[in-house]
């Protein structure tokens, strides 16, 4: 009998085209309950698209299955109602609404406003550069601070299985440290996170399992320690020859 976690987020042989181009192909992989697992890969090797597949966000074939449900095809709302939350590359947020505002759009879905606000103290533990600018227009927030802002915002809708596209993109070294120690923390409270970086150092560091993309195929998996052990991995993507 396997001692591991179950499987909370199922991805079997999903592709998706866009027109005449197949961007990703047959892609396969599991996340387990309270675990990281990200995908690594070279620019354009079908991350983000995979990430957009499973949250409803484009067209996809193959079956998708979250807590044991099929949702393929699901609307991105509903899934959100569901726990499924997306933390977009480029971070999605509202520029020309306040950061209140925005935080307050993560919790759209939920009624429970005590909780919420819990919650909300929670983020403020986690961001306390949030807290000061609440009344600021989100816009004006520094690259780091809208992120900030963005995973904030996720975690108000309170998800069991968090997706995040390139979390450190464009950050300061220091504030891509402080971006994946708040990832951590975030997993061993225990929210499931699918994790797209292209700071494949870090992202293994991180993660328990890891999936490599190649050309929009799964080109290998395993163990986030053994893939960042292998010579393959460590030459293509750690910089190491």
């Amino acid at each position: 009998m396997s001692d591991q976690p179950p499987v909370i987020l199922s991805v079997r042989d999903v592709s998706v085209r866009y027109g005449a181009i197949r961007a990703i192909n047959n892609v396969s992989f599991d996340v387990r309950q309270g675990q990281i697992l990200t995908l690594i890969g070279a620019n354009g090797a079908g991350k983000t698209t995979t990430l957009r597949a499973i949250s409803g966000m484009v067209r996809a074939s193959g079956q998708v299955r979250f807590k044991d449900q099929p949702i393929t095809g699901v609307r991105p709302d509903l899934l959100v109602r569901r726990g499924l939350c997306h933390c977009p590359e480029g971070r999605g947020i509202f520029a020309n609404m306040t950061v209140q505002e925005n935080l307050d759009l993560g919790a759209f879905t939920r009624t429970d406003a005590d909780e919420v606000e819990k919650d909300k103290a929670r983020v403020f533990e986690l961001f306390p550069r949030i807290k000061e600018r609440l009344k600021q227009n989100a816009g004006t927030l520094s690259g780091g601070e809208q992120q900030m802002l963005a995973i904030g915002r996720a975690l108000l809708a309170r998800p069991v299985l968090l997706l995040m596209d390139e979390p450190s993109l464009g950050l300061a070294p220091q504030l891509v440290q402080t971006i994946f120690r708040i990832i951590r923390e975030i997993n061993q409270a225990g929210v499931s996170i699918l994790l797209v970086e292209q700071n494949a150092h870090m992202a293994l560091r991180v993660a328990h399992h890891a999936v490599v993309l190649e050309t929009g195929s799964v080109r290998m998996s395993g163990p986030a320690a053994d893939l960042a052990a292998s010579d393959e991995v460590r030459k293509a993507y750690l910089g190491h020859g």
